[in-house]
This record gives C-alpha cells, structure tokens and sequence, in this order.
C-alpha cells in the first residue's frame, strides 16, 4: 500500500502544473522548518545536526544522489513518507533536545517541498 502511495504521489508531483512563487515559499519554509537542521540549508548534510547521527546525514547534491532523484522522481517524497532509516531521524532530533512539532502533511506540501529540493539541488555543482 505505501508503494502505490509513494507511486501516485510520484506522479502527481510530475502531473502538477509549474509552481508559483508562493508554492516555491512553501516549499522552502517546509526544508528550512523540518529538514534543515541536519540537510542544511545548502541540502549538502551541513546542518547543526548533520554530524550528530549514525551515519551522518549525506549530501544531497551528489551525482549519486541527482541520478537517483532523476531515476525515481518521487524519492524525497518517499523519503518522507517511510523514513528508511527507521528510527533514526526522530532519535537524532530527541538526543539533541530538538522538539518539532508533528506535522499534517498535504499533497501539495509534499509537491511544493519536493519541487523546492529538486531546484537546489539541480544548481548546485
């Protein structure tokens, strides 16, 4: 079930039309808010945090990474949605007396961050 789901979110991501300024805000207030602290604002793993989990956060703007984002457009939104490192995330923020907020995802949040991300990340060198 989280395949189709991750799949369907994938395509409509794509399906969407060009974003507006203030989607492209929502996006990055949503990165800076609830990613940042470990990906940094670069997305290079420069955060406060980057170095504070097991393995430290990676560089999202690797070519790994960019043929990756290219082969599965959807892979920052499943990333998301079912956190492959598990616990991970959520224990890095508790051992470090990060408190954030649970978060009601949308569908157009999960676009807006995701067509954010894929913007940096496609400038970076």
């Amino acid at each position: 079930m989280k395949r189709v789901l991750i799949a369907g979110l994938g395509l409509l991501s794509l399906a969407q039309p060009s974003l507006s300024v203030a989607d492209n805000l929502n996006g990055k207030t949503l990165f800076n808010q609830r990613c940042a602290m470990c990906h940094g604002a670069d997305i290079k793993g420069t955060g406060p945090l980057a170095n504070k989990s097991n393995p430290p956060t990676p560089d999202l703007t690797t070519a790994a990474f960019k043929k990756r984002l290219s082969d599965y457009p959807g892979v920052i939104v499943s990333s998301i949605i079912l956190r492959p490192n598990g616990d991970l995330i959520p224990r890095t923020l508790r051992e470090n007396g990060v408190k954030l907020a649970p978060f009601a995802w949308r569908v157009n949040d999960f676009r807006d961050l995701n067509q954010y991300m894929s913007g940096v990340i496609a400038k970076s060198r």
